[in-house]
Formats: structure tokens, sequence, C-alpha cells
């Protein structure tokens, strides 16, 4: 036998249970907006300059253009087209963009961890350290928003071993970390147990547009694809399908017009989906659906 996570066992979709979300739709969307802050010429970040310290200058101001001017543009679309967030926020914006995220929460975004900053990974934590990032952000979002967050993100989509158990512990109900359904799982802990809910590897701009130099269109294409095939599969069995942007690429404005395409492609459809937060698709599942 190969080494396991001993997290859940192997499970076919089409094998699973019959049910439904509110008022019978069979596909929940969510759309995730990563908001993030990293520290000048230190740290980890995605580097579009290879061989330079990053986030350098140039590194940093792109990112950087993300809060000051994509992010609205964003906001914006959303407004238009009545469609909820999913905020995955590092904590370090409460000081650096408090703007930003007082516009979320006029909204009624939902605001869920994700690290103080993405210039730190938590799996190069001690379990110790690890711990106090996870309860330090928990309880700046408590501070601010005046409920602790109920969902989790690893900055970098990099837990470490034990992440699900010290989210638990802490309090957290579901995270985002392992992108292997498109239904929620239930994942063991040491203390308990913790929903892992569908969170998008491919229709994600960092993988599709950073890494494999999708363009806007095809990113946009992307989104529309995977929305109307997972609508016809949902005929069988009730899925999510999600989609993570970041503003520093998705707010560039030529890929803001293809997105805004892809977006009103969806909410065309808003009478036959679910179009919610994350947090809301977790609490319909762990109110209905008992862990096996």
């Amino acid at each position: 036998m190969l080494p396991s996570h001993n997290r859940f066992p192997y499970s076919a979709i089409v094998e699973r249970p019959v049910f439904d979300w509110p008022d019978g739709k069979r596909l929940a969307v969510h759309l995730c907006l990563n908001l993030e802050h990293f520290s000048y010429n230190e740290g980890l970040g995605i580097s579009y300059s290879p061989g330079l310290p990053h986030p350098n200058t140039y590194n940093w101001a792109w990112r950087e253009y993300g809060n000051r001017v994509g992010v609205w543009r964003i906001i914006e679309l959303c407004n238009r087209l009545a469609i909820p967030l999913s905020v995955l926020l590092n904590s370090a914006c409460y000081a650096h963009c408090p703007e930003v995220i007082a516009a979320l929460r006029a909204r009624g975004d939902e605001i869920l961890g994700h690290g103080r900053t993405n210039s730190e990974h938590q799996n190069n934590f001690s379990e110790d350290d690890e711990r106090k990032l996870i309860h330090a952000v928990r309880d700046a979002i408590l501070e601010h928003e005046g409920r602790a967050p109920a969902g989790w993100l690893s900055p970098g989509v990099n837990p470490s071993n034990v992440t699900p158990d010290l989210l638990q512990e802490a309090g957290y109900s579901y995270l985002l970390d392992w992108p292997m359904d498109d239904q929620p799982v239930w994942l063991k802990t040491r203390k308990g147990r913790i929903l892992s809910l569908p969170y998008p590897h491919e229709v994600n701009d960092i993988p599709a547009i950073a890494l494999h130099d999708a363009t806007a269109a095809q990113f946009a294409d992307m989104i529309i694809d995977n929305f109307d095939e997972m609508l016809e599969q949902s005929e069988q069995q009730p899925l999510v399908y999600g989609i993570s942007i970041h503003a520093f690429l998705v707010g560039q404005p030529y890929r803001m017009r293809h997105f805004r395409r892809a977006m009103e492609h969806i909410t065309k459809h808003r009478d036959s989906i679910w179009l919610t937060t994350t947090g809301a698709i977790a609490k319909h599942f762990i109110d209905h659906v008992e862990p096996a």
C-alpha cells in the first residue's frame, strides 16, 4: 500500500447519495476573490521577471495593482450582476487597504481566512507557529467583521500535514485546500472532522493565466465551457462549481472585458443555479449530509 493521508476514502461520484441544494437546485456556483498583500522585496510571490528577488519592485507593484485598481472594477461588476463574493483574505490587508474590505463588507460578502500574507506559506512553519498563525487570522477577522471566519484557504494553497487538524481545533468548519472533487467531502481530523469544499485548480486565473499562459478570451471561455458542462452533469447529482480570481490578473482592463462576458453568461442562468458563497454551500451540506 502507498502512503496515505488517511483523511478520507476513495468515493466514486456516480455512487453517492442524492441530495439537493436549496429550492431543488443541482448546481451551486461560487466566485472566490483572493485579496492579498505582499511584503516588499522579500518573501514568496509569483514572478514575471525571473532571476530577480521576488516580490521585487516590478512584481510587488504588479500585485498591488489589484488592490488599488482591479478589485474596484471587480466589485463594480459584481454589484451590477448581483454576484456574491467569497473573499479569501490575507489579514495584512486590514492594515494595508481597509477601504477595500469595507466595500466588500458593505456588500455582505463572506470573509474567509487566507493567512496573514501570501509572502509566507504555513507549510514552512512548526506546528506551534502554524497554530498561532491560524488563530491570529481568525481573531483579526473576528475583530473587524464581528464574526469568526468559517472557511480557510492556505496561502499558496500549500497546507501542512496538520492544517486540517489545527483549523478544526480553532473553530473553522471548512477548508478549500483539497481540489479533488465536485462535491464537498468530509475530512477526518485528530479531534473530529472538517469539510473540504471544492475549490478550482484549473478554473483559476493563477494556473490558467500566470502559469499556463491562457489568454483573457481563453480564460473566459474556460469559465463558460466548464459552467455549461457542469450544468448538464448536475442533472445526475448535485455539484459545486467554483471560480477563483485575483484582482491583479482579472482586474486588468482587457481581461475584465472577457471576464464580464463569462459572468454575464452564468448569471443568465440564475434561475437554474444556486449562485452563492462557499460558506453558504458548506453550511447547507453540513446541515443536510452526515459524515459517512
